[in-house]
């Protein structure tokens, strides 16, 4: 088991978390689009702060970075935000 945080994988989290960000801008439930921006700001925020710790070689932080990130995406997805099913990238009932 690989128990380090490396470059590679802090590149792969982040495709996955645009990924999902891209798919949620596209899938936003009618009449909760206010309710999406202050979700979708956070995400980039912390996108952002993820960047800056990786481009600083710190990747415990930039790696929490991402996992806030991707968990505001979640958010949505939960409270019904975002109307997207893919369990691979995001946390939705069943």
């Amino acid at each position: 088991m690989e128990d380090k945080i490396t470059q590679e994988k802090l590149e792969k989290y982040f495709s996955v978390t645009r990924k999902a960000l891209e798919i949620a801008r596209e899938n936003i439930f009618d009449g909760k689009h206010e309710e999406s921006k202050e979700i979708i700001e956070m995400v980039e925020n912390y996108l952002s702060d993820a960047r800056h710790f990786m481009d600083k070689e710190d990747f415990v932080n930039a790696f929490g970075a991402l996992n806030y990130s991707h968990g505001w995406i979640d958010c949505g997805a939960r409270l019904g935000i975002f109307d997207v099913e893919d369990r691979d990238l995001f946390t939705v009932a069943d």
